[in-house]
């Protein structure tokens, strides 16, 4: 998929490709294929694969200590995003329902170029499309360990 997007990586960080299941053994459902550029104190750069349909369950992202949630911006790269934030439900949403607790169905479709920014401590969830997608992420400090997942079954 990245050749195919023509996102160049080195070796390096092909061996670093971090593989996320949330502990459901269900990759291909749920779950995604992470590459951190770079993540400090202050910014974090990240490519989100995901395969057809796969999907990052839902979540957000805390304040800790004096350190205020993460803010990220999700450019979509390859394919197609479907994106669900905290506000006013969508009633027909395009994503096929993940088995995994949800609560928000605002409704936001990325299409490769199209960005979108979600603010610290906003409930979200995405999925892929049919032919799954290449997502940038442009962040302040990543701290997913932290995550606060609706569904209390998954583990980061």
């Amino acid at each position: 998929m990245l050749e195919d997007a023509h996102i160049a990586l080195t070796s390096q960080e092909k061996n670093k490709i971090e593989i996320v299941d949330f502990g459901l053994n269900n990759l291909l459902e749920i779950g995604l294929q992470i590459i951190t550029y770079i993540n400090t104190e202050r910014v974090c750069a990240k490519e989100l694969v995901l395969f057809p349909h796969q999907t990052c369950p839902e979540h957000l992202h805390p304040t800790i200590g004096t350190q205020i949630g993460k803010e990220e911006t999700f450019r979509c790269r390859k394919g197609l995003v479907y994106l669900y934030v905290e506000g006013p439900k969508t009633e027909l949403i395009k994503a096929k329902k993940p088995k995994t607790t949800t609560t928000v169905f605002n409704e936001i479709i990325l299409l490769e170029g199209m960005q979108y920014t979600i603010y610290p401590q906003t409930k979200h969830w995405f999925q892929a499309g049919p032919h799954g997608a290449i997502v940038s992420e442009f962040s302040t400090k990543s701290t997913d360990q932290y995550d606060i997942f609706t569904d209390k079954n998954l583990i980061r």
